[in-house]
């Protein structure tokens, strides 16, 4: 549902939207509603949003919004994104509140997951 003035979707861009949506659904049993060629769109992924076809990506060393997933078994997720092919980019770290990772997908673009879990 769409609440008044609150963030509603999220957009990223895309170098190889096939190996993106494969990498989503592997690690994360994402689906894809295609719009064209060159937009594939996802919802009640805790933020809908989609991934449209470009050479960019996002980062969080060059300043671009960071994206974070929360899990309840950190370690678990951190085995299903390597298996699903992503690249680590920050193994697991502590900071005040709990610990996370941080993770590129194969169109380039950098998530994290977060737990305050097994602190």
């Amino acid at each position: 549902m769409s609440a008044h003035e609150k963030i509603n979707y999220v957009e990223f861009a895309a170098k190889d939207l096939g190996a993106t949506k494969d990498f989503f659904r592997k690690a994360f049993a994402w689906e894809f509603t295609d719009y064209g060629e060159d937009y594939t769109a996802f919802s009640g992924e805790g933020l809908d949003g989609g991934f449209y076809q470009a050479d960019l990506a996002t980062s969080a060393e060059r300043r671009g919004a960071l994206i974070v997933f929360y899990s309840e078994g950190l370690e678990e997720t951190l085995e299903k994104v390597k298996k699903a092919g992503a690249e680590i980019t920050r193994e697991i770290f502590s900071f005040p509140g709990g610990r996370r990772f941080h993770f590129r997908e194969p169109s380039g673009n950098e998530f994290a997951v977060w737990s305050d879990k097994g602190l």
